[in-house]
């Protein structure tokens, strides 16, 4: 089977690794898998033997609605043409039995339309399948978006199936984006999505690679793509420069998207202290293994990743341009899974205090992360192969 993958990444690391994520796991003997990605970092990514990538232009956001070429020096709209035709061009060429979009339904600024009209037209037997995130923003916001741009109808139209990355129990979309019911019909909750995450019992060797002592307490701060981290990052740092000793040990991942004089100011205080920083971890699933705490902001990816180490976090979550991160770090601290703090009024204070609390309770957080669902791959893999047995 040909399954062709899109993901307009535009903002961070979310999109790609998420794509990454499902393609690892749902790749067989069988498939052959094909990622159509704008992310600028791809090519960082190990990429087993029947996956590969096709890089359309990147394109940065600067708002909900503004988005700009990331390194072509040409106009907007002639980026968005050039992205627009590779995808078509690809999809033309590749024949895909599925065609999997991540949770923009429309492609950035409308993109992908094209290529699903055309599948729509021209290959009928194509399953063409959008892949959302349980929580997209807050009702009101997300209500009033999909209306101004007829999301509703192209969801009724232009795709087969609907896959819910998450769990009407934990958070239902149906209900708070009012969806209707013949569309319902065609969404399936998959579940969180696993992450390839080393297991506990080599969690003690991977923290003597990294030079952890058996009884040393680990800290491990990432924001994700990093394109707004830096006030978590610089509230850590002025937490650890307020205080007599470092009273844990620390590692600091800004994201390879923080700007490059933000990120030289946090290296040289982080270098003052001896905390090691860098922008970028290829192994973070290691790490996030080998913390007693992780200190994040929140995105889904990164939940899931924190979620299947069961390793306690505190989370910094925004609420702008969406609310999602806030509305998720809500829902899982209400479920005793996480400690949080909202990014507009956090401080190093309350930092350090929730810090020390996870640390004291480790346990207690482990326990109820160890029993969280994540089911993804399961219920994504009986999926096609139903539509194989269709085919």
């Amino acid at each position: 089977m040909n399954i062709l993958m899109y993901s307009h990444d535009t903002y961070g690391l979310g999109h790609i690794r998420r794509s990454m994520a499902l393609a690892q796991n749902i790749l067989n003997e069988e498939h052959n898998i094909i990622i159509l990605t704008g992310s600028p970092i791809v090519g960082r990514f190990d990429f087993p033997h029947g996956i590969d990538f096709v890089r359309i232009p990147g394109m940065i956001k600067q708002n909900n609605d503004l988005y700009v070429p990331h390194s072509i020096k040409v106009e907007p709209e002639m980026a968005l043409a050039i992205r627009q035709n590779i995808i078509l061009a690809t999809a033309k060429a590749f024949k895909p039995s599925l065609f999997l979009v991540d949770k923009a339904p429309l492609g950035l600024k409308r993109e992908v339309v094209a290529t699903l009209r055309w599948l729509r037209e021209h290959s009928p037997e194509t399953q063409v399948v959008l892949g959302l995130r349980d929580i997209m923003d807050s009702s009101g916001s997300t209500i009033t978006e999909w209306r101004a741009k007829n999301i509703y109808e192209a969801l009724d139209t232009l795709y087969s199936e609907i896959w819910v990355y998450g769990s009407r129990d934990i958070y239902d979309p149906i209900r708070e984006y009012e969806i209707p019911a013949h569309i319902a019909a065609k969404m399936h909750f998959t579940g969180y999505i696993p992450r390839q995450i080393p297991r506990s019992q080599h969690r003690a060797r991977i923290r003597r690679s990294m030079s952890i002592a058996p009884d040393e307490k680990f800290v491990l701060v990432t924001t994700g793509g990093g394109g707004d981290g830096y006030k978590v990052v610089d509230t850590y740092l002025s937490m650890l420069e307020a205080l007599p000793h470092q009273p844990f040990k620390s590692m600091i991942v800004t994201g390879p998207m923080l700007a490059e004089n933000l990120y030289d100011q946090l290296a040289a205080r982080a270098r003052k202290l001896k905390v090691r920083i860098c922008k970028f971890y290829r192994k973070m699933e290691r790490a996030i293994l080998a913390a007693d705490c992780v200190v994040s902001m929140g995105g889904y990816n990164t939940m899931c990743e924190i979620v299947c180490a069961a390793r306690p976090s505190l989370i910094i979550p925004r609420s702008t341009p969406r609310e999602e991160q806030l509305i998720r770090a809500r829902i899982f601290a209400e479920k005793g899974l996480l400690e949080y703090i909202p990014w507009e009024t956090v401080e190093a204070g309350p930092m350090l205090d929730r810090i020390e609390t996870l640390l004291a309770n480790a346990e207690t957080y482990e326990e109820a992360l160890k029993a969280f669902p994540m089911t993804a791959f399961d219920i994504i893999n009986t999926r096609i192969k139903s539509f194989g047995a269709h085919a």
